[in-house]
C-alpha cells in the first residue's frame, strides 16, 4: 500500500470511480509536470444553487465530494496519488443566487481534504467564483491543477 492510501485509510476515505468527462474532452492533461484536471462536480443526484436550495454547510460537503471526484481522475490518471508532488491550484464555480457571500466558506471542503490528504504538499492557491449557472445545474464545479512526477 502506497503512503496516500495509507493516509486515505486512516481517513475513512474511500475514492469513488473517476467519472467519466461530460463532453468531447479529456480528464486530465498533463504537461511539463503540471496535472490540470477538468472541472469535477460532486457526485450526487442533487441539483441547484446554492443560498437558495442549498445552505453553505451543504456547499462545503459537496465541495468535499468534488475533491473525491478529483482525486479519483489523479489516481486514475498517474496509477498512484503518490506521483503527485503539490497541489498547486483550485478554482471553484459555486452556482449560487446573486445575494449568496459564502463561496469561499464553500470551497473550504476542497481545500480541507487537499490537505487532509497529502498534508503540507496539500495547500495550495485557490480562487472562487459565483456562477448565474453551471452545467446539470450542479451546486458548483471544481477545477484544479497538480504538479506531478511524469
Amino acid at each position: 500500500m502506497t503512503r496516500v492510501e495509507t493516509r486515505l485509510q486512516e481517513l475513512g476515505i474511500k475514492l469513488p470511480q473517476s467519472s467519466a468527462p461530460a463532453g468531447k474532452y479529456a480528464n486530465a492533461v498533463i504537461v511539463n509536470g503540471i496535472m490540470y484536471v477538468s472541472g469535477k462536480g460532486p457526485a450526487t443526484d442533487e441539483r441547484g444553487k446554492l443560498g437558495v436550495e442549498f445552505t453553505t454547510e451543504q456547499g462545503y460537503d459537496f465541495a468535499w465530494n468534488a475533491g473525491l471526484e478529483v482525486l479519483a481522475v489523479v489516481q486514475d490518471v498517474l496509477g498512484s496519488l503518490d506521483r503527485v508532488k503539490r497541489v498547486v491550484k483550485v478554482q471553484g464555480f459555486i452556482n449560487a443566487s446573486v445575494s449568496y457571500q459564502e463561496h469561499h466558506k464553500v470551497l473550504n471542503g476542497i481545500s480541507d481534504l487537499m490537505i487532509e490528504v497529502f498534508e503540507e504538499k496539500g495547500v495550495h492557491a485557490r480562487s472562487v467564483l459565483g456562477a448565474a449557472s453551471v452545467r446539470d445545474n450542479l451546486p458548483l464545479i471544481i477545477d484544479s491543477i497538480f504538479h506531478v512526477e511524469e
